[in-house]
């Protein structure tokens, strides 16, 4: 299971809360975090697709030192 896929079942689990609460208060919190929950699942499936290789830079020649 990706990372995506877990942040979506957290929100589905999140979205019943609400519903099943009674607060109005805390449905729209609950909602709202849901709704962030699924911001992360899209960015996690956006970042499975990037391959980012980090290179350092080239070491300098003690000589070429300033």
């Amino acid at each position: 299971m990706t990372s995506a896929d877990q942040y979506r079942m957290i929100a589905a689990a999140l979205r019943a809360r609400a519903q099943a609460n009674d607060n109005p208060d805390i449905q729209k919190q609950l909602d709202a975090l849901a709704r962030n929950y699924l911001l992360l699942a899209e960015q996690a499936d956006k970042n499975s697709h990037c391959d980012v290789v980090y290179e350092p830079p080239p070491v300098k020649a003690a000589d070429s030192q300033p």
